[in-house]
């Protein structure tokens, strides 16, 4: 289509032609909570494709937004990396704490214990991917430790509301070992084991 007068007089003077005008069938996205949607999706694609694998670009297709807005939000991909993990290790502080609490008596702490450890909240395959990914990379790189040794404080915190210092440590350790164990082995650690283990460590 050729343009009609009014564009060819705008282009004689130098000035810009008016902008088309927006297609009133597009839905505009509104989109104020973009870097806390990022971070959700920057977990997923670390558990699928690893740190190693992990882009803006990638990040930002699987977001569906403009690969700008990842420079936009975050200061590198380490400011990205950080801000994911972080969100990770609270979000599962979080489950520690809503568990125990929950708990009436030592004896249920004890239980809870066991259901953290045998449940799905803790174990679903992306918290755990993205949880071996964190371990690696602070094992790696000690900056990134900082996450990890908040997220261990966190956790003995909610221990401590049922147990001495000593146990709520002993029962963080066995609970983060217990729980990879279970995942990564053939033969997982069956619910009756990992009860007798923990009434091993609290009993008076």
């Amino acid at each position: 289509m050729t343009p009609g007068p009014a564009a060819h007089r705008s282009a004689d003077r130098g000035e810009p032609a008016a902008p088309a005008a927006a297609d009133p069938t597009r839905p505009r996205r509104h989109d104020p909570q973009r870097r806390e949607r990022l971070i959700d999706v920057a977990l997923g694609v670390i558990a699928e494709h690893g740190v190693a694998g992990t882009t803006h670009r990638r990040i930002a297709a699987a977001a569906d937004v403009p690969l700008g807005s990842m420079t936009y939000h975050f200061d590198g991909m380490d400011d990205l990396l950080h801000a994911a993990f972080t969100v990770l290790a609270e979000r599962t502080a979080d489950v520690f704490d809503a568990t125990l609490s929950a708990a009436s008596s030592r004896q249920d702490a004890g239980e809870a214990v066991v259901g953290l450890i045998t449940g799905t909240t803790l174990t679903s395959p992306e918290t755990m991917l993205a949880s071996l990914e964190l371990y690696a990379l602070a094992a790696r790189r000690p900056e990134f430790r900082t996450i990890t040794d908040a997220w261990m404080a966190r956790s003995r915190a909610a221990l401590h509301t049922h147990f001495d210092p000593e146990t709520a440590l002993m029962l963080d350790a066995l609970i983060e070992g217990t729980t990879l164990h279970r995942a990564l082995s053939l033969d997982p650690m069956g619910v009756g084991t990992v009860r007798t283990a923990i009434r091993r460590i609290v009993q008076p």
